[in-house]
């Protein structure tokens, strides 16, 4: 068989192996997913939640960006190692968006109308595609015009973009911000079982040398960051790509 080929007879696959943390890690927070996606209740949830899942899935190809300047960790067949991608970050990307973009809806029941007519034509409006544009144009100014670790421009990115659709968007202001903090709580948690499932995982694969050193409760302060950023931004991006509200 071709994959005992590759090297995994699962006959003596180790979970523990470093190869496989990684891995096991992505599927978990997929399993978060799953559980939030079946529990939410509604046609329009869930295709907000799959919808933002797969478009987001295509953050996992810009991992070449974060390896090794941010991190290095084993991964499948060796792949980030060997190229800077993976599989896993596809699907922790895949399960990360999806999470973030309807933790808020998953506790607060809303429903979803469409902007029309005056509303439509409101002045903050007339930045619609520039703040739609402003998180990506950020990170890719400051990776090209600074000495950032890209984890530093990201979290950056996220929060000019979501301060961005503020502005245009203040109907979504409570959406973002409790999203901010309710995704950053999972995001804590989640990574806490990371910690505690294999300890020393986190000094072998963080790029220390590259970022801060900070760790809360041994969680790499950056890493919150960007959970805090994405939850801020990406609770938002469905209703204001679409021109939705919440009622």
């Amino acid at each position: 068989m071709r994959i005992l080929r590759m090297g995994l007879n699962f006959k003596s696959v180790n979970i523990h192996e470093p190869q496989f943390v990684w891995l096991l890690w992505s599927l978990s927070l997929m399993g978060v997913w799953a559980v939030i996606y079946f529990v939410i209740k509604g046609r329009e949830a869930r295709k907000e939640m799959l919808v933002v899942s797969l478009w987001t899935s295509l953050l996992g190809f810009t991992e070449p960006l974060f390896v090794p300047e941010y991190w290095n960790p084993p991964s499948l067949f060796d792949l980030a190692h060997r190229t800077g991608f993976d599989i896993e970050s596809i699907i922790f990307s895949f399960a990360m968006g999806g999470i973030a973009v309807i933790i808020y809806e998953s506790i607060f029941k809303y429903k979803h109308s469409m902007i029309t007519g005056p509303e439509k034509h409101s002045h903050r409006h007339r930045f619609h595609f520039a703040t739609l544009s402003s998180a990506p144009l950020t990170f890719f100014t400051l990776l090209l015009a600074t000495n950032f670790n890209p984890i530093y421009s990201s979290f950056i990115a996220l929060i000019v973009g979501g301060l961005a659709t503020w502005y245009c968007r203040p109907d979504l202001k409570n959406k973002m911000i409790v999203s901010a903090f309710l995704f950053l709580g999972l995001y804590l948690v989640y990574f806490l079982t990371l910690i505690a499932a294999y300890p020393g995982y986190v000094g072998q694969v963080w790029n220390f040398s590259g970022i801060s050193g900070f760790r809360f409760a041994g969680v790499p302060i950056e890493e919150l960051m960007f959970a805090f950023g994405l939850g801020f931004l990406w609770s938002s991006v469905y209703e204001h790509f679409l021109w939705k509200k919440l009622q």
